[in-house]
């Protein structure tokens, strides 16, 4: 990425981003539409409470991999097979105790975790027993996503891809079976989840027995030693942290939402969901500028560096722009994907929180961007300060409030959130520049 067209270069790159990530949103976002349409608001409010929840611990788990991922990629770039073999293994194991342990301690506090985000009782037993499902399953979601960084490390990024989609579309299937043909109701919802996660594990698995012989461990080959442990967790701990103060501060929102009833946590979740979906294209040109702004930095292309973080967020712009007109004119049917017509409240809320949201994504834009081009350098402190303080803005926020503006509430602390950090990132982006000479 270091010749030719910058702003044809950036899209190519993020489009499997783009796609990975609208496929990994379909996966709850798949049982809500399911759970809300079939079942009823209870039931996609239940859903939708225990998603920020599980999201907490499963994003750390993910931000653990993606950790070990960079590791690998070094081992393997160094033509060090034996290192590769031992860090690999050592993650592995590590990970899946780690895993295990976690979700130990999950299961039997899921009640008391939702009794903290104020849960409404008439969902309350419904969403404990889908949580603890969910997290019972965790250990396969953590298994795909370490294969599926150790496959990115050695160069094969559309393995975990194909896979994903695989378990996302088995996903929606296993949901409408065992929602509509069993009485399983939500808790039908978390084992399709489950399965199709196991699923995509085992496709992984069956897949490096057959093409990636690096990742296989054999006999004498399950090393865990205790000194590259400590190493991925030093080195990993970033990246899992940014993940998990991101959802944590979801959570306590989520708090705030759920103190207002059943109506308020549909409606709101209902508007984030389609939110996430169009988030994935911001997510991912940002990761796409990630990559171009750490080759760049490395060849010692400052010019072409400068002129790739502004060809990024002029096309962000451009989408926010289309992509805000579109979700303003089709709010109420958007929302109604996951709720019937007739519940005028749900539809009020969510489509208040699109309309709103809608016209200020382009703060949202500034500061994906500028996160981006901040990890691409190397600047990972700035990245995690700047996560820290937009979710202390909006907590804060929320707190004060929500009680009063209900969902309008939610929405000014979420931009106001957003302003602060892209206005920050955005002076700290010239700074660097001036200090590069650039």
């Amino acid at each position: 990425m270091t010749e030719g067209g910058i702003s044809r270069q950036i899209v190519i790159f993020s489009i499997p981003i783009i796609l990975g990530n609208i496929f990994q949103q379909l996966y709850n976002t798949a049982d809500a539409i399911i759970v809300g349409r079939l079942i009823g608001k209870e039931a996609f409010a239940a859903v939708s409470v225990a998603n920020p929840i599980m999201s907490v611990f499963l994003f750390f788990l993910v931000g653990l991999t993606m950790g070990v991922g960079v590791l690998l990629s070094q081992k393997f770039g160094a033509k060090d097979r034996e290192g590769f073999r031992v860090q690999f293994s050592t993650g592995l194991i590590g990970g899946v105790v780690f895993t295990l342990c976690v979700v130990a301690v999950c299961i039997p506090l899921s009640g008391l975790m939702l009794r903290a985000s104020q849960t409404p009782p008439e969902i309350f037993d419904m969403t404990r027993q889908y949580l603890m499902i969910i997290f019972g399953g965790m250990i396969f979601s953590f298994l795909y996503n370490y294969y599926a960084s150790a496959l990115r490390a050695i160069g094969d990024s559309q393995t975990a891809f194909i896979y994903l989609v695989v378990s996302s579309v088995l996903n929606i299937i296993l949901d409408i079976l065992l929602v509509t043909q069993t009485s399983l109701g939500v808790l039908g919802a978390a084992l399709a989840t489950v399965l199709a996660q196991a699923c995509s594990f085992a496709l992984c698995i069956i897949y490096v027995r057959r093409k990636i012989p690096v990742l296989v461990l054999g006999k004498g080959q399950w090393v865990f030693e205790r000194e590259i442990l400590k190493d991925t967790v030093i080195f990993s701990w970033a990246a899992a942290l940014q993940q998990t103060v991101l959802y944590f501060g979801r959570l306590l929102i989520q708090g705030t939402v759920n103190a207002h009833g059943t109506d308020m946590i549909t409606g709101y979740n209902a508007a984030i969901r389609i939110e996430s979906f169009s988030m994935a294209f911001m997510d991912g040109t940002s990761a796409a500028l990630a990559t171009f702004a750490g080759q760049n930095v490395g060849a010692g292309k400052w010019k072409r560096l400068r002129q790739g973080l502004f060809r990024t967020q002029a096309m962000n712009t451009l989408y926010v722009a289309i992509s805000g007109v579109l979700m303003v004119a089709f709010s109420n049917q958007l929302i109604a994907l996951f709720v019937d017509q007739n519940h005028a409240e749900v539809l009020r809320i969510g489509t208040t929180y699109l309309k709103v949201m809608a016209a200020n994504y382009l703060f949202c834009s500034i500061l994906s961007v500028t996160q981006g081009f901040f990890r691409g350098v190397g600047e990972v402190k700035t990245t995690m300060i700047a996560t820290m303080v937009q979710m202390a803005v909006r907590c804060s926020l929320a707190l004060i409030l929500v009680p009063s503006m209900e969902i309008w509430g939610v929405c000014l602390s979420v931009i106001v959130g957003w302003l602060v950090v892209a206005s920050v990132n955005s002076y700290q982006a010239v700074r660097y520049f001036k200090k590069m000479h650039i």
